[in-house]
């Protein structure tokens, strides 16, 4: 899928949700009991912030909202406000090289990149005040085993999704996804302050519809579509090429 199509869907789920979350913020965020001094920072992290525009939005924008609710504390508050620490986190693959070249050179932020599944420990115990995973929690941390055994009943040959699959795939997916919804739900609870906030934009499908409709199951049954034809396309001309380029040279070889 083209960045450009990924940067669309992201941003128009931080868009459609921008307001609430600021008014939650303004209604819901302790911010006495997290900094009471200015000398300690606010920590803010983006998790599974990828390489585009929207997480360097979405962080100026929570921010802000901070800074205003600071001030509705009264003079006392607005006049230390904290210094904002910033940790962007991702998979180790990701392009954190382009991501950072992206950040405003006048921010008024402290930049630091954490890479690592979010599924698991990121950050120290009670480090962090508000964490932000837009458009991320949906994937898994791995296949599923059982997809993978071809003598289980959940094996998901011909597929790359759960669209169309028998109901023991849909089980292995749903009980996978709980599994690291559970731990991501532990470790975040360790590593949030008390007082702290956490924000989750999750997408997800209309029960009452049939998988095949939604848009997740027409976007993944196309993507298996062309790529069981790339796979199709491999096995009628690259692999046999290669065997015969490979017994080429053994003949010169053994000359």
């Amino acid at each position: 899928m083209p960045w450009s199509t990924k940067y669309w869907g992201r941003k128009q789920f931080a868009d459609l949700v921008k307001d609430k979350i600021v008014e939650v913020i303004s209604a819901k965020l302790d911010v006495k009991s997290p900094c009471s001094v200015s000398s300690v920072p606010f920590t803010l992290a983006d998790l599974g912030c990828s390489v585009g525009p929207n997480t360097v939005i979405a962080m100026q924008n929570f921010m802000e909202a901070i800074k205003l609710k600071y001030q509705d504390q009264g003079p006392a508050h607005s006049q230390i406000l904290p210094q904002f620490q910033v940790f962007f986190n991702d998979q180790v693959l990701n392009d954190f090289n382009t991501l950072f070249r992206s950040l405003p050179q006048d921010r008024q932020y402290f930049a630091a990149g954490v890479a690592g599944s979010f599924c698991g420990r990121l950050f120290p115990e009670s480090s962090i005040h508000f964490v932000y995973s837009s458009t991320a929690l949906h994937w898994l941390s791995r296949v599923p085993e059982e997809l993978r055994d071809r003598n289980s009943a959940a094996w998901n040959k011909g597929r790359i999704h759960y669209t169309s699959a028998p109901d023991e795939v849909i089980k292995a997916y749903s009980a996978h996804f709980a599994k690291d919804m559970q731990i991501f739900f532990d470790d975040r609870a360790k590593e949030i302050v008390s007082g702290g906030m956490m924000v989750l934009i999750i997408p997800a499908s209309d029960d009452k519809l049939p998988r095949s409709q939604d848009a997740f199951g027409i976007t993944f049954n196309c993507m298996a579509s062309s790529l069981m034809d790339m796979v199709k396309l491999l096995k009628m001309k690259w692999i046999p090429s290669t065997y015969q380029c490979t017994a080429h040279v053994q003949m010169k070889w053994k000359r």
